[in-house]
């Protein structure tokens, strides 16, 4: 009886795939497609609603794009939760921007609220006052007073303002004291300094010469100067030339750093004889190593008349060119050799003909630089 029963169950295993088969058809599985699997409801969780029966497609029969409504006609039986996937991309592609003439609808709402927004913070820091009141000023009461002497509080508070800026500093440079072994010439640019970081007691010297015709050019300036800016003094008063001939000038330049450390300086002279002169002058120091230094320079001479006892002329009158390699022993102390290359210009150059000199010359320097 036994293998009766099983015989007759034979049919009913062979037939349960092909109605499994049956069943996926029915559900639109397309080839080459294969539907998510259904995930397995907890044993403690609600059963979901039916999804309501789909109406029937009439687009099918009315819209152009029948053939492509068809062919995914089987998808309308898809479970409830890939019905909420496919409402989810519909209101994605709802909040899309408009098209054509719609397009900047959008932009136009951010903006009136963006302005909007920012009317209102105008609005808000219109409303904060700024208090226009002064300062209060430094307390005078000093509780060290309490406990010694006033007079000695005093005189220590006094040294305290003077060490930290207010305090008078002294300095002398010899920029240039070089020879010049060609022709046996020498020359030297000095300079000494006395005050505080804004007023100061500026004197200059500078000139040339030679062992057979002695001094040639001497002059020396006595200057008050000004800073005006961190890096720039005004300077005013008088300059006193001994040679070639004695002149009285009135003095007013300028001196300081231009950004990337190039030291320059200029004037105009007016002598007692109304002659009006120009000068300029400006270095670099270009730090091959920490203490060998090379040092270009440059100094051009202007006149606004001839003046052929002097040997200048009128306009651009002489051009100095200076480069110079010195070695800092101590940063007080530093030796150096160099090349100069002078000429003169126009009619100066006319009147160092006439004196039988050469207007244009290159000469090699040895020299020291050194202050203290």
């Amino acid at each position: 009886m036994n293998r009766v029963a099983m015989i007759a169950l034979v049919p009913l295993f062979l037939a349960t795939p092909a109605l499994a088969m049956q069943d996926h058809s029915q559900h639109g599985n397309m080839p080459g497609m294969t539907m998510p699997a259904q995930p397995q409801p907890k044993a403690n969780a609600k059963p979901r609603p039916k999804a309501p029966p789909s109406k029937p497609k009439k687009a099918a029969t009315k819209s152009p794009a029948a053939p492509q409504a068809t062919s995914h006609s089987a998808h309308q039986a898809v479970p409830a939760e890939n019905k909420s996937q496919t409402s989810q991309a519909n209101s994605v592609q709802q909040e899309m921007p408009p098209k054509d003439g719609e397009a900047h609808a959008g932009h136009d709402m951010s903006e009136m609220s963006m302005s909007g927004m920012n009317h209102d913070n105008e609005e808000a820091s219109a409303e904060v006052e700024i208090p226009q009141t002064p300062p209060p000023p430094p307390a005078t009461d000093h509780l060290a007073d309490r406990y010694f002497d006033s007079a000695q509080m005093a005189e220590a508070r006094h040294m305290v303002h003077m060490e930290h800026g207010a305090m008078n500093l002294s300095n002398v440079m010899f920029d240039r004291l070089e020879l010049r072994p060609d022709d046996g010439g020498y020359a030297w640019d000095t300079e000494f300094r006395y005050g505080g970081d804004i007023h100061r007691l500026v004197v200059k010297s500078e000139g040339e010469g030679s062992n057979e015709d002695g001094v040639e050019d001497a002059e020396v300036q006595i200057l008050y100067s000004r800073a005006i800016t961190p890096y720039f003094d005004i300077q005013a008063g008088i300059r006193q030339d001994f040679e070639p001939q004695p002149r009285t000038y009135l003095t007013l330049g300028t001196e300081g750093i231009f950004p990337y450390w190039f030291d320059v300086e200029g004037a105009v002279f007016l002598s007692n004889e109304g002659e009006l002169l120009a000068r300029a002058k400006g270095t670099y120091d270009l730090r091959l190593t920490q203490r060998m230094i090379l040092q270009p320079s440059a100094e051009v001479t202007f006149s606004a008349q001839d003046i052929p006892e002097l040997e200048i002329g009128s306009g651009l009158s002489s051009v100095e060119l200076g480069l110079r390699l010195r070695y800092e022993i101590r940063r007080e102390f530093a030796p150096y050799i160099g090349i100069v290359y002078e000429r003169k210009f126009g009619d100066a150059a006319d009147f160092v003909r006439l004196s039988g000199k050469n207007p244009e010359s290159t000469k090699v320097v040895i020299g020291l630089r050194a202050w203290f």
